[in-house]
């Protein structure tokens, strides 16, 4: 049995809104890129501004990440 279920759950919640914020910035992504005027303005958007927002919208995802890890080593040392 584990003692650290609050780290686990607050991972999975962590997960989930990192999914879905990564659906929504390329979703909005791809609406900036027709909303523009021009094609290097479109070119910006999908080579620097897309992947910009796609990876601040992944932060979510390391964080759950970090908080599994520390349940993985808080069970690791609690068990000895």
């Amino acid at each position: 049995m584990t003692q650290y279920g609050t780290l686990r759950f607050w991972a999975l919640v962590l997960s989930i809104l990192g999914a879905l914020s990564v659906i929504m910035a390329a979703v909005g992504t791809i609406i900036w890129a027709v909303e523009v005027d021009g094609f290097w303005q479109t070119i910006g958007v999908l080579l620097i501004g897309g992947p910009i927002s796609i990876f601040l919208a992944t932060l979510p995802i390391a964080l759950a990440q970090a908080l599994r890890a520390l349940a993985d080593v808080g069970d690791t040392v609690s068990a000895r």
